[in-house]
This record gives structure tokens, sequence and C-alpha cells, in this order.
């Protein structure tokens, strides 16, 4: 279905990007069921996406369906999963590993979605030098050193909001190419340094706001 070369590489709009992990799980558990082929208007009808909207997300990386026939799963799961990288393994470090640190690296379902936690790091002494689920936790001041040794690309980070930036500057100078930032603060870094905000507290804010308005 893809076509073309470093297909991977093509820039996305981000809505879109937020849109295909959507159809992909959709679409394993069509998988799973040994289905062989699904509509964008049964995709649609499934997961509350407009089917034209579905049609155009995956025209952007070539894929289309055939007519009257629809997509085949198998090879859409493919396709889908090489673009989004989820089965390349991405070793990453966890920055903080309090009870959201924690948590994270006791989540296995990253694992499954390319992101392999290989090292926390904290300044907490109780907390430096053991183990969650076999991830051992170091002491950020060894962060480049680990970097060195375990090749780790992604850092989560996952610390108190006046240590964010702090931290974010300790893994840049570490050699983190890329920050998964869990704090509500807005943290900098060079425009070579990519950066993902998943602010839990800034989500409940707009469901918080959206209840009211319903009442």
């Amino acid at each position: 279905m893809l076509e073309g070369k470093n297909i991977s590489n093509i820039a996305l709009p981000e809505p879109t990007l937020r849109r295909l992990p959507w159809y992909l799980a959709y679409i394993n558990l069509l998988n799973a069921k040994n289905i062989e082929y699904v509509s964008s208007t049964q995709i649609s009808k499934d997961i509350n996406v407009d089917a034209s909207q579905i049609a155009k997300d995956l025209s952007f990386l070539n894929i289309k369906g055939k007519t009257r026939i629809g997509y085949e799963v198998k090879s859409l799961a493919k396709e889908l999963e090489d673009f989004l990288g989820f089965k390349r393994v991405h070793n990453t470090f966890m920055m903080g590993v309090g009870s959201l640190g924690a948590a994270l690296i006791q989540d296995s379902g990253l694992s499954q979605y390319g992101l392999r936690i290989v090292a926390g790091f904290d300044v907490n002494p109780l907390r430096i030098g053991t183990s969650i689920c076999g991830v051992p936790i170091f002491h950020v001041s060894e962060l480049k050193m680990r970097q060195q040794e375990l090749n780790a690309e992604i850092g989560v980070l996952a610390v108190p909001v006046e240590n964010a930036q702090e931290a974010t500057d300790v893994m840049i100078n570490g050699g983190i190419k890329a920050i998964w930032n869990f704090t509500p603060f807005r943290i900098k870094a060079p425009e070579n340094i990519v950066i993902q905000n998943t602010s839990i507290y800034a989500h409940l804010a707009v469901m918080y706001n959206r209840m009211n308005t319903l009442k």
C-alpha cells in the first residue's frame, strides 16, 4: 500500500498523527478476529471518526482501499505499525521515579509500542541503587555516562514541576534527543530536540470545564 521510500519521514499534521494509533488499535482487533477487509465506513461507525477523514488520513501515507471491498486488514495493520514506529525499539530513560515515574516504568504496555525504559534517574537516596520491575535506578549525575552505555534517545520527564527545566537540561546535555514531558511546566529546549507535552493536569482542566458546560 505504501509507495516510495522514506515514507516514515513524512511530516503529517498532528491531528492525523493522533488518530493513526486509534485506527491501528481498531484494525488489530479485526485482525485478531481474522477479518480480511474493512471499509472506512465501518471504521467510522465503530470509532466515531468521519469516514472521509479516515480516508484522508490514510491517503497521507499513500494507503488506499479497494473499491467496494475496502482495506486489507493485515496489510493495513503492518503499514500503520511500520509508519508509527511501534515495532522499532526505542531505549528510554525515566527522569524522576516517584509515584508517576514508577507507574510508567511498571506499565508493560509501553513496551508493546516500542518504548523500552532501560533506566530511571532520581536524586532521592532511598531510590538510588534500587530497581523497579528490573529497571535500575541511578543518580541523575550518572545520566550522561549511562546514555553512552545504553544508547537511550528518549527521556520521560516525571519530576516535580520546580525541577522540570533543570532535569530537561540534564537530559539534553546527556545526549537525549526527545523528551516526553509529563509535567505541567512548559520546558524549553533547542530546536533539534523533540518535545511532546502530555500534562495530565491540563487534560483534567479540559475535562472539568466540559463537564461544567453541560450543567
